[in-house]
């Protein structure tokens, strides 16, 4: 087994959940986003990020507004729309049942005493 590949696949499939939890705390700036998910212990790249900031924005979930800034130009602050609200309710409802799902059968292992060679 690649465990390296199904680790990144698992990463890939809640990156949009936690973007868009950092997103209903308040809008961010991209470097935000960055730096709030390595605190979190979740390293993504600008060149993952923007990618997906787009197609969230595309599919409706996510909104920006251009705030001035003292360091220069204005920059783009990503927030989600009610639409988006509305998914990471749904998306969270289902983080759920997964960690259920998967405490469970953490604990349904530990029950299970191991096969005896039978033959």
């Amino acid at each position: 087994m690649n465990v390296d590949n199904a680790k990144s696949q698992m990463r890939k499939g809640m990156l949009e959940y936690c973007i868009m939890l950092l997103l209903s705390e308040k809008a961010y700036y991209t470097s935000d986003i960055i730096k709030r998910l390595k605190e979190a212990d979740l390293l993504v790249v600008e060149g993952t990020l923007y990618p997906l900031l787009t197609r969230l924005k595309n599919d409706g979930v996510l909104s920006y507004e251009w705030q001035e800034s003292t360091q220069g130009p204005p920059r783009k602050y990503y927030l989600l729309t009610d639409e988006g609200r509305e998914a990471l309710e749904q998306l969270d409802a289902s983080w759920s049942e997964l960690e259920n799902t998967v405490h469970n059968l953490k604990g349904m292992s530990l029950l299970i005493p191991e096969l005896e060679d039978k033959s």
